[in-house]
């Protein structure tokens, strides 16, 4: 076992606790949240990436609890229940966390920064890639490979189109599963559900109820057939997800010249300069200007602070249909890899300007962070 290896066994990696030292110096306060968390919060907000590799308990008083299986859900949590809750803050951590990989240890260690209240997005979002660099540079990965999305676009595209409201949530919701995302247009250029033929009546008749009745009665239909919960989803989710499917199912068909507009703005690619001219190509010809021009403008103001932060942007690599698998994120999104590894990240994150709210801030409050996967970092760089 070499040193590097046998500094993780430990659970002491000098080069991390530097790192987040670094953090520190920079204005980052550190903190260290509880092991243990409800599990709500990751169920409702994290998405299936997280939800189908959880470790959960019940407490005795029927509480369900969880080992972190991040701590950006965790470190959100602390901000709003603090005195700085609402007020730019930024914080740095550097602590285990938990997730079922198959062969893989279960338990291992990130490092990382949340930043809460900025309102100069652009000018932050660049500064969690290029801090994000200096932790990769830090442990000898020089030039790792920098792929970026943008969540907001892909929004301000469906919210352009003439759309079901029903399909547009489902839709935006399906962004960070693919195979989902490919499922929902062949169902709106072919019209209907996939739901089972049985059910088809059913979908039919609640499709036109008062929304707050239906809810109510599949919810208590569900509790009486003793169901109280399904795969970490509570009865109000269950019931949530069946509303959907009458809402879907009585929505009107995609046209195709809609699903292959989506399908020409899924295919743009390239680095930011040129990825910018393609999409405002795109909304001139689908007259969506005014749709994108939010998202879009902050992507090009994004691009010029990265290059004021010494970033090439010739070597990040754009692409709209780019995701994380996490459903909280609502913007700029980032992984670095190791080019001559497996392309597993070794950092990652990006904007999630929803998550203070629907843990229940009252205002909104612009948030963006990262996470640093000390693990590989110690096994793929070099470095001291």
């Amino acid at each position: 076992m070499d040193a590097r290896t046998n500094s993780l066994a430990t659970g002491v990696d000098p080069r991390a606790e530097a790192l987040v030292a670094s953090y520190e110096r920079a204005g980052y306060t550190r903190v260290r949240p509880a092991i243990l968390q409800p599990a709500e919060p990751f169920l409702d907000l994290s998405g299936e990436e997280i939800r189908k590799r959880m470790y959960l308990t019940t407490a005795p008083g029927g509480g369900e609890f969880c080992l972190r299986p991040d701590l950006t859900i965790p470190v959100s949590r602390d901000y709003l229940a603090s005195s700085l809750a609402g007020k730019p803050a930024g914080f740095c951590y550097l602590g285990p966390v938990f997730r079922y990989r198959g062969s893989e240890p279960a338990e291992f260690v990130q490092a990382g920064i949340e930043s809460f209240g900025r309102t100069d997005k652009a000018a932050a979002d660049a500064e969690m890639l290029a801090r994000g660099l200096e932790a990769t540079v830090h442990y000898g990965v020089e030039a790792p490979d920098i792929r970026v999305g943008d969540v907001a676009l892909f929004t301000g595209l469906i919210a352009g189109l003439d759309l079901p409201p029903a399909w547009k949530r489902r839709l935006v919701k399906d962004f960070n599963r693919k195979s989902n995302l490919a499922q929902d247009l062949e169902r709106l250029v072919l019209g209907g559900t996939n739901a089972r033929p049985e059910y088809q009546g059913v979908l039919a008749a609640l499709a036109g109820a008062d929304p707050k009745g239906a809810h109510a009665l599949v919810t208590d239909l569900l509790s009486i057939a003793g169901i109280t919960a399904v795969g970490g989803r509570s009865v109000g989710e269950i019931a949530d997800r069946f509303l959907e499917q009458a809402a879907l199912g009585a929505s009107t068909r995609l046209p195709r010249d809609a699903r292959a507009l989506i399908e020409r703005f899924l295919a743009i690619a390239g680095d930011p300069d040129q990825a910018a001219a393609d999409l405002r190509a795109l909304a001139r010809d689908a007259n969506l200007s005014a749709a994108l021009a939010p998202a879009l403008d902050l992507f090009e103001h994004r691009t010029g602070f990265l290059a004021a932060h010494g970033i090439d942007v010739k070597r990040v690599r754009f692409s709209t249909a780019f995701s994380r698998g996490f459903d909280y994120y609502t913007g700029f999104i980032f992984e670095l890899t190791d080019p001559q590894r497996s392309g597993d990240p070794l950092v990652a994150g990006g904007r999630y300007d929803d998550l203070l709210s629907r843990l229940g801030s009252a205002q909104p409050v612009p948030a963006v962070g990262f996470a640093v996967w000390i693990e590989r970092l110690a096994v793929y760089g070099g470095g001291p």
